[in-house]
């Protein structure tokens, strides 16, 4: 049956396509003119500047922020995120949970779908299912890696040889297929992450690094890290909010964190696009809002949230019909 659009849908951009991800700190987020504008002081005089919010995916709040009710209430029409959070975008917390770490002011709609949640619960209280869920998870994060390490444009400022990296994803992949717990594959995801770091660290002349607790270590790769992580959880939490997943249903993170699944998410992108920044940004002497650009422009040219919804949809479709 042909849909019929209504002038409003007509203007909505898809959140896949959306180009923008705001980190605002020392700002009044309100609505003037009918327009959600952020105002910073400067002096006696006020400066708006003002928020495109159809095409933004979610926004985070810093220190020194404030949001009037008017402003949410369009934000959430929109189908924005907000976040609130610490300086620098870490850590992130907000005021519709408890928990410290990865939650969100998700916008409210009796209209949301409910597809894939429905595919998504059918699996998800069988073991076997969804650690086969997580190994589709983890396939998607090696093939971004693959893709984005190797590729042109990355090598010219991070030269990892593919004789480097090729056997340390192909050895993941081997022993992905043997796990047989979502803790045997957290554990062989650890040791993986570790050598990707190294390997980070010769392409770039880094010199020693360890990767410290959030918030624990004045290294700047590390704050770097912690930084571009942040916005990927954005777009994890995008993703989960678009098609209907709630953040608690992870496959890998534990059943008992409200935040897992945005964790599960973000891990697809993360070590692909955001790990090499990191640590290129921190050879070059990039300021944090240097390195927020350039991270935000792999995340967008990277098509990082298309990747994690298509990821989303198909784990969704393909547990949901197997057979066990």
């Amino acid at each position: 049956m042909n849909h019929t659009f209504t002038p409003s849908e007509m203007k909505t951009v898809l959140h896949s396509k959306r180009a923008n991800l705001y980190y605002l700190q020392h700002c009044r987020v309100l609505v003037n003119g009918g327009r959600v504008e952020y105002v910073t002081e400067q002096g006696k005089e006020s400066l708006y500047w003002n928020i495109p919010i159809a095409n933004t995916t979610s926004i985070l709040l810093g220190t020194g922020t404030s949001v009037t009710q008017s402003a949410m209430r369009e934000l959430a029409k929109a189908g924005v995120l907000v976040g609130f959070c610490g300086g620098g975008g870490t850590p992130l917390f907000s005021g519709n949970e408890v928990e410290v770490d990865i939650s969100w002011l998700t916008p409210l709609s009796e209209y949301r779908p409910t597809e894939y949640l429905q595919k998504w619960v059918s699996f998800w209280f069988d073991d076997s299912k969804r650690l086969a869920a997580a190994k589709q998870f983890q396939l998607a994060r090696l093939a971004m890696i693959k893709k984005h390490w190797l590729s042109a444009s990355v090598q010219k400022q991070f030269p990892v040889q593919d004789t480097q990296l090729m056997p340390v994803l192909e050895r993941f992949e081997r022993l992905l297929a043997d796990c047989e717990t979502t803790q045997d594959v957290l554990l062989l995801e650890a040791t993986t992450t570790k050598t990707l770091y190294k390997l980070a660290c010769q392409a770039v002349n880094y010199g020693d690094f360890k990767r410290s607790e959030r918030g624990n270590s004045n290294d700047i790769a590390n704050q770097f890290l912690d930084h571009g992580n942040y916005l990927a959880y954005g777009l994890g939490a995008t993703a989960c909010w678009v098609i209907g997943l709630p953040h608690g249903l992870a496959i890998l993170h534990g059943k008992t964190r409200r935040g897992g699944l945005v964790f599960d998410v973000a891990d697809i992108v993360k070590d692909a696009l955001v790990l090499p920044q990191a640590f290129i940004s921190a050879m070059a002497g990039d300021d944090e809002q240097e390195f927020r650009q350039r991270c935000l422009n792999q995340l967008r040219s990277g098509n990082a949230l298309d990747v994690m919804i298509d990821t989303l949809q198909a784990t969704a479709e393909h547990c949901a019909e197997m057979v066990v």
